[in-house]
């Protein structure tokens, strides 16, 4: 028994140690798209935010468009990316177009969305349907169709 304690802390030195789980890595590609998943997003400073997620197949948030400021954040090819918007037509509410476009070099969002307001959500709307549009020069277009949430702070 003594000879078992003095060899105890060889032992414990010698057993596998726990390695800690890291998160999973955010998709890359979803349902085989160019686009991928987001992290959780955290509500803005002020404003508002809509929050979408692919309509169909897998369920990925795969991007945020913030109202002030006008922005829309992707992922693509493994990259977060901020756009700014650069257009808009018509008004859905809390501060979001019916149809924007957001830019950032030669890469161009083209967002599309219904807005509808819900007695049993205070403070913002939902998106039962919109269009998420991306393209980039010298590749495919791609059009995702989403859905989502507005959070308002």
């Amino acid at each position: 028994m003594k000879a078992l304690l003095l060899f105890a802390p060889v032992l414990l030195a010698a057993a596998p140690q726990a390695t800690p789980v890291a998160p999973a890595p955010p998709l890359v590609s979803v349902d085989g798209l160019p686009i991928g998943a987001i992290p959780k997003q955290q509500l803005p400073a002020h404003g508002c935010a809509a929050y979408l997620w692919t309509a169909s197949g897998t369920r990925a948030l795969i991007a945020m468009a913030g109202a002030d400021p006008a922005r829309l954040r992707v992922s693509l090819q493994g990259k977060i990316t901020d756009l700014d918007r650069t257009a808009q037509v018509g008004a859905s509410g809390f501060g979001f177009p019916e149809k924007a476009e957001y830019r950032s070099g030669s890469l161009v969002a083209k967002l599309t969305m219904k807005v509808e307001t819900r007695e049993s959500i205070s403070a913002g709307a939902v998106v039962p349907e919109g269009l998420l549009e991306i393209d980039q020069a010298g590749q495919d277009s791609v059009i995702v169709p989403v859905a989502g949430l507005i959070g308002c702070v």
